[in-house]
C-alpha cells in the first residue's frame, strides 16, 4: 500500500494516512512535553531526513498550560548535549490542550497516566489513541516488527493499532511509567525528567522507523 492510501480502522477523523500526527501532553507545556516534541523531531530528521520526517506532525500541549510561555530555562538547558537548547527551543511557545487537538491526532502521549486520563476526559475519542509516554514505549517494543509496514507513516499508524491490542498484556509497574514534574525543583530533577523522556522517545522512534533507515 502506498503512502496516502486509506487504512480501515485508522484515523477516526480522517481516512488518508499520508501524514502522522503525534501530540505530547504534560501539565504546563513548558518542561516535559516540549522536550518530547523537540526530541522526536530531532530523532526523526536524523533517521529519515527532512523530507520524510516532515510527514510527521509533532506537537505538544498542556492540561493547564502556561500559554505562550517559553520552555522552562532549566529544562531548556538540558537540551544542550544535542544542540537543541538554542534557536529550536527558543521558538517554542506553550499551548493549552483542546479537545479538537485530540481528535486531530493519531497518537497522544501524556507525561503520566493522569495526563492520559485528562486527554480522554476532554475527548472520549482519544481512548483509542492516548497512552502515557513510557507506557507506549513498552507497548511499542512488544509489537512484532514483522507486522509493521516499511513506509514510516504507515508504520506509525499500524504501530498505534498494534500497541492498543497489547494493552493489559505487557507487564508494567505504574510507578515505572511516571515522569516526575521538575517544576520548582532542582536542576537534577530537570535532568532526570529529560533523560526519562529521551529514553522513551528514542525507543518509540526506533520502532516507528524501520531498521536500516
Amino acid at each position: 500500500m502506498a503512502a496516502g492510501e486509506t487504512i480501515a480502522g485508522v484515523g477516526r477523523h480522517r481516512q488518508r494516512v499520508d501524514t502522522f500526527r503525534l501530540m505530547y501532553v504534560c501539565t504546563g507545556n513548558i518542561c516535559r512535553s516540549p522536550v518530547a516534541e523537540i526530541m522526536t523531531r530531532h530523532l526523526l530528521v536524523g533517521r529519515l531526513g527532512g523530507r520524510l520526517a516532515s510527514r510527521f506532525e509533532v506537537s505538544s500541549s498542556g492540561v493547564g498550560a502556561v500559554v505562550d510561555s517559553q520552555m522552562h530555562p532549566d529544562t531548556r538547558d538540558e537540551l544542550a548535549p544535542w544542540g537543541l537548547d538554542g534557536v529550536i527551543a527558543g521558538r517554542f511557545r506553550a499551548r493549552q490542550l483542546r479537545s479538537a487537538m485530540v481528535r486531530e491526532s493519531d497518537l497522544v502521549l501524556g507525561a503520566n497516566l493522569r495526563h492520559r486520563s485528562a486527554v480522554v476526559e476532554r475527548a472520549p475519542e482519544g481512548l483509542r489513541t492516548a497512552f502515557s509516554l513510557r507506557e507506549f514505549a513498552l507497548l511499542a517494543e512488544a509489537v512484532d516488527p514483522d507486522v509493521l509496514p516499511a513506509d514510516p507513516v504507515l508504520r506509525a499508524h499500524e504501530l498505534v493499532e498494534q500497541a492498543r491490542f497489547k494493552r493489559g498484556l505487557v507487564p508494567m509497574d505504574p510507578e515505572d511509567l511516571a515522569i516526575p514534574d521538575p517544576m520548582g525543583r532542582s536542576q537534577k530533577a530537570h535532568h532526570d525528567a529529560v533523560m526519562l523522556i529521551v529514553d522513551a522517545v528514542a525507543r518509540i522512534v526506533n520502532v516507528m522507523v524501520a531498521p536500516g533507515r
